[in-house]
């Protein structure tokens, strides 16, 4: 037995498919050229994930617009002045707001999963975004004909056929993204937001058998874009105790860029049950140093003092480029601290005997 470890979900792209959408953003590149950069991306990537010795794999979201958007490209129901979502540094984030029903995915998970297949025989995991965070779309008016209510039953039956088809394509583990849990503290202290969200999450889940849970798993950051967070100054000690009920079988958490990764470990271990692995965040995307593999493997050790080694894993804290136009992260750099994870993964799993 080894301690495993896995990416979290989004990779910077490079430079030419930067460049690539902006082009076509203003009309000067067909849906074609764009579509064979994003494939060459995704290829190049799992070839350098394959070279560091990663066991899992994801092609690093190369060709979706954004971790939470890619089920709306192409829907006309929409206006784009939704919910906004500040960061630390001042910059924002808007989602769009949906105008009529009813509302399906355009576009699904295991588009992106399928292709990457194409491309390697090892395991591949699937990110997709939570129906907590597509619930954001609709407006705090009622939209005429197509209530709040009715909306999010249609939203339970996409999300469902979204983890689902991902399922069925051989996603190795499919993730969910809920960095709006702990943002949702920070917006409504009350909580009473955070539970919506964990209902509509599980509304969902509990719709997968026991042995299909088993390869879900949900993902908890504060964010992480332009080098900045939305939620660092939420206390996790309000956060984790609803996280853990989430029906999966695997919980990702954002740690290494934690103040007191202790005290959040301590409040992890009161949360464990049966059946279940914690990942823990190892390497802070938005840092601009590397980490070595010792610090990893001190982190791990540190981690193995709480949670027992065969409920224990390893992962980023964070995709480190979840919006396709985030250049604040270079790709090179992030590939080095995904190398420095899995070898400092491994020593730990040395270390302890494994």
């Amino acid at each position: 037995m080894s301690i495993p470890t896995e990416p979290i979900g989004s990779i910077p792209r490079p430079r030419s498919l930067q460049a690539a959408l902006v082009e076509y953003a203003q009309g000067r590149l067909s849906d074609e050229e764009l579509s064979r950069l994003q494939e060459q991306a995704t290829a190049d990537t799992l070839s350098r994930l394959e070279t560091l010795g990663c066991a899992v794999l994801v092609d690093g979201e190369q060709a979706k617009p954004s971790f939470a958007t890619y089920p709306l490209s192409g829907l006309t129901t929409l206006d784009p002045d939704g919910a906004v979502i500040p960061f630390a540094d001042g910059h924002t984030r808007q989602l769009p707001r949906l105008t009529a029903g009813p509302f399906r995915y355009q576009v699904r998970a295991e588009t992106y999963l399928r292709d990457a297949r194409r491309h390697t025989a090892r395991p591949v995991k699937q990110a997709v975004i939570a129906p907590s965070a597509l619930s954001l779309l609709y407006p705090s008016e009622s939209i005429d004909g197509y209530s709040r209510e009715v909306f999010l039953r249609d939203l339970a039956d996409e999300a469902e056929g979204d983890i689902r088809g991902c399922l069925e394509a051989g996603a190795y583990r499919v993730q969910l993204d809920f960095t709006e849990g702990r943002l949702s503290l920070k917006l409504d202290p009350s909580g009473s937001v955070l539970d919506d969200f964990i209902a509509l999450n599980n509304e969902v889940l509990g719709r997968f058998g026991e042995d299909e849970q088993a390869r879900l798993g949900v993902h908890t950051c504060p964010g992480g874009d332009q080098d900045s967070t939305h939620s660092l100054d939420t206390d996790y000690a309000d956060l984790l105790p609803k996280l853990f009920r989430l029906k999966v079988g695997n919980f990702y958490v954002q740690l290494a860029s934690e103040p007191d990764p202790e005290r959040v470990l301590s409040i992890i271990s009161k949360q464990l049950r049966p059946g279940i692995r914690v990942f823990v965040g190892v390497t802070d995307p938005i840092s601009t140093s590397v980490e070595t593999a010792e610090e990893v493997r001190d982190r791990v050790l540190l981690a193995a003092r709480y949670i027992p080694v065969d409920q224990l894993g390893t992962c980023d804290d964070c995709g480190f480029s979840p919006f396709a136009d985030d250049s604040s992260t270079s790709r090179d750099l992030a590939f080095a601290k995904i190398e420095a994870r899995v070898r400092g993964t491994s020593l730990a799993s040395q270390a302890l005997g494994l």
